[in-house]
């Protein structure tokens, strides 16, 4: 399904779905509940990135490896999941600035040992 996304000021969004309050209380709602578990997806996958890196014993890696792909996995559905509802906003780069940008990391690909 396909929802409409709309830019403004630089800022790449849905409209956000579902009633939030105006004033936020203590009590939790599914905004903040998919927020913690992306954070916690993204904190997760950091720890692993190290774990896997460090895995001395080949099946010790082997299964660390699978759940690092399976947690990064969940973090992607959780972002999917608050971009479509409007939750989680994408500020939109300046196309003169990542041209720039572009321009200066391609000129570095003659310093690479293997051609590119």
């Amino acid at each position: 399904m396909q929802s409409q996304q709309w830019q403004n000021n630089n800022q790449i969004a849905n409209p956000q779905t579902g009633q939030l309050p105006q004033v936020k209380g203590p009590e939790m709602n599914d905004r903040d509940f998919l927020n913690d578990g992306l954070a916690t997806c993204k904190y997760l996958t950091d720890s692993f990135t190290d774990a896997v890196r460090e895995a001395s014993h080949e099946q010790l890696h082997a299964d660390m490896l699978q759940i690092l792909t399976e947690t990064h996995q969940s973090a992607r559905e959780l972002y999917n999941l608050m971009f479509q509802n409007g939750w989680y906003k994408l500020e939109a780069e300046d196309q003169q600035k990542i041209q720039q940008a572009q321009q200066q990391f391609s000129g570095y690909s003659s310093q690479f040992p293997y051609s590119v």
